[in-house]
């Protein structure tokens, strides 16, 4: 049986503008999730309640198959990477300095690694942090976050202050850390371009609720828009979802399962002229209009075909 990182159960919280959840979620060890969703969808929430920096109202997580009510404990908080917009208290010392007092915080800290990943990102050491700039302290949280060799790192917004050639460099990096294998790692995004070079599942976020988590290469494989023409209607094809007639009796039709598609419209002879990848935010509007990806993973963990 898979082993899971993160699993919640009925768990809710009220926020100023709305209910998050209630969120019933299992996230496997060993994968980069990513938790995709429009600003104010709930991402930032659901990563505080798995720090417990915001309690939920009801409901239950467990971590790593251990459930805790209230404060973490020590030794769960030490396997727990979190990657925001820096503490404040840290200010005023230097990175090298934050880098050694969070090395007695956590005991897999790994000094070579965030002394390879500072000098690579071409970060300085020697200067206090409020003097970095965005960019740059961006790169050294990320740095620390991965020099605590956590089993469960959380990055919201990760890219925030970084140019496209250093988040590349990030992506870089976050492969060669998934190398060992014991990691898991939670984005919370609204970037799709971010999920697509890095995630291997996607959550979705709307209004508070979760909408399930699916295979990312599922997702982009099977999503497909094609132009054909025949006889075959296009809503007796597997996995339409929408479809349009044109002048000339072309037609096209989206489907989620191209692979059934196919041979559908083989078997009808219909002559296929056109077959286009749809977007990944394309198939995230779909998504929320209640059309979930084939072969995805409900959020209890069975499967759905």
């Amino acid at each position: 049986m898979e082993a899971m990182a993160v699993q919640l159960k009925g768990v809710s919280k009220m926020r100023k503008r709305r209910m998050i959840g209630p969120i019933d979620l299992n996230i496997p060890e060993g994968y980069v999730v990513a938790i995709l969703g429009h600003n104010g969808s709930g991402k930032t929430t659901l990563l505080n309640m798995l720090q417990q920096i915001v309690l939920p109202d009801a409901g239950e997580i467990r971590w790593f198959g251990q459930t805790h009510v209230g404060e973490l404990p020590l030794d769960i908080k030490q396997q727990i990477g979190f990657v925001t917009d820096g503490a404040v208290e840290e200010n005023h010392v230097t990175a090298k300095d934050a880098a050694r007092f969070r090395a007695y915080l956590y005991p897999r800290w790994d000094m070579d690694l965030f002394n390879r990943l500072m000098d690579e990102m071409e970060v300085p050491q020697d200067v206090k942090l409020i003097k970095l700039s965005k960019g740059e302290r961006r790169k050294f949280e990320i740095a620390a976050a991965l020099a605590s060799r956590p089993k469960l790192l959380l990055l919201d917004e990760p890219s925030s202050g970084l140019d496209p050639f250093a988040w590349k460099t990030m992506v870089d990096q976050f492969r060669r850390f998934m190398d060992n294998g014991d990691t898991t790692i939670l984005i919370a995004t609204h970037i799709a371009d971010e999920v697509k070079r890095l995630a291997d599942y996607i959550i979705l976020m709307n209004r508070g609720q979760c909408l399930g988590i699916a295979e990312k290469d599922v997702v982009l494989d099977q999503w497909r828009e094609v132009w054909y023409e025949g006889d075959l209607k296009p809503e007796s094809i597997p996995g339409a979802v929408e479809s349009y007639r044109e002048a000339g009796g072309l037609i096209r039709v989206i489907t989620t399962r191209i692979s059934e598609a196919r041979e559908r419209l083989d078997l009808a002879e219909a002559n296929i002229l056109k077959v286009r990848n749809l977007e990944l935010d394309e198939v995230l509007e779909f998504w929320i209009a209640g059309y979930a990806p084939a072969q995805w993973r409900s959020p209890k963990g069975d499967d759905e075909r």
